[in-house]
């Protein structure tokens, strides 16, 4: 008999993991928890351009809920964790569109409400050269104007939905003409106002972004003889406005009216709908629309009618005279939508001193 059999190893205990194996799966296990957090609750975005300013600053740092309106599950799963759609350094897609699931969003909170800042994806980024998926086009963020089924325009900058004013970002910017009486502006006045993209016309005429307070208190200086909104005329075509058609005579600040699609609504194609609804009917919901004459095919059917597969919204930014938006490529699909902006977690100016970095008032503060 073997006495010493007590001594004998229990085969089923686990092997000791080296340090390396352990570092291994300390990473591996990071890596999942942290992709999971931010594709299925939330995950932190960084303001690039000044479109939503003042609501929004270059250098905010942003927590975005992905609860509030549901999670979208991927549409393109196999990605290096943590690039969104180009590899830092080398350059080279971040992702493989070899496979492509579905669109699917899990339930949220709530719609997508008129008011909201959100962030989506970038749809013009269906096109050429990017021809990118829909969950790796860039992130955009701008407030809803327009939910589906809205009726939106705008006159003399002001939005209206179904024939009703909206109420204007109370930090959102737009340009003026601003009369002086030949008296530089004082840059302290510049700083306090938070006044923006300056130019000097004439000796007393400047154009400046600025929002409507700072428009009020600047009308109060004695050197300041008139501020005035620089806004675009009525009825004259803009051709960099959707949906880039002369029959259309929109600008920047007068603006339709305009329906946004709605799923299951129905529309009858003729030439004043299809320029409007093309882009969505093809590029968005992937179908082939021929026009030959009069006679108008879908998918090789002969048709005058199309019923949407998706809802849509209009999305600006506060910035109104320096923002890429909605006025200028049309309606942003559901399959976009990311998440709705939360508070800033932080905020860093890169124009300041080392001292005055970073931007102390504005940390965990909401957005509205």
């Amino acid at each position: 008999m073997n006495w010493k059999f007590w001594n004998k190893k229990d085969k089923t205990a686990a092997k000791k993991k080296s340090a390396a194996r352990e570092w291994t799966d300390a990473i591996i296990f990071a890596v999942i928890a942290a992709t999971l957090i931010r594709t299925l609750f939330i995950e932190a975005y960084t303001i690039p351009t000044p479109s939503m300013e003042s609501s929004l600053l270059v250098g905010d740092f942003l927590f975005v809920s992905k609860v509030n309106y549901g999670a979208r599950t991927p549409m393109t799963p196999i990605a290096f964790p943590f690039a969104h759609h180009t590899m830092p350094i080398i350059g080279t897609k971040a992702y493989w569109d070899g496979i492509k699931l579905p669109y699917y969003r899990l339930p949220g909170l709530s719609e997508v409400k008129k008011g909201d800042v959100v962030v989506f994806n970038y749809p013009m980024e269906a096109d050429s050269p990017f021809l990118r998926p829909v969950d790796k086009r860039e992130n955009y963020i701008k407030r809803c104007q327009g939910t589906p089924g809205d009726t939106l325009s705008l006159v003399d900058a002001q939005v209206y939905v179904n024939g009703k004013p909206e109420i204007t970002p109370i930090h959102g910017e737009t340009s003026y003409m601003v009369q002086t009486d030949g008296m530089e502006l004082n840059p302290q006045i510049i700083e306090d106002l938070h006044l923006s993209d300056i130019q000097q016309m004439t000796n007393t005429d400047y154009m400046m972004n600025m929002t409507a307070q700072s428009a009020a208190t600047l009308r109060t200086y004695s050197n300041i003889k008139a501020v005035k909104a620089n806004n675009s005329l009525r009825g004259v075509y803009d051709p960099e406005v959707y949906p880039h058609n002369p029959h259309f005579k929109w600008s920047v600040d007068n603006f339709g009216p305009i329906i946004i699609p709605k799923k299951g609504w129905t529309i009858t194609l003729d030439s004043l709908t299809l320029p409007i609804y093309k882009r969505a009917i093809t590029v968005y919901e992937g179908n082939t629309l021929v026009v030959n004459g009069n006679d108008i095919t879908i998918n090789g059917q002969k048709t005058n009618k199309y019923t949407f597969k998706m809802n849509y919204y209009w999305m600006m930014g506060d910035n109104r005279h320096n923002s890429l938006d909605s006025r200028f490529w049309g309606f942003v699909p559901e399959d976009h939508i990311v998440g709705k902006a939360l508070f800033v977690w932080m905020s860093w100016d890169d124009n300041a001193s080392f001292a005055h970095k970073i931007r102390w008032s504005r940390l965990f503060r909401g957005i509205h």
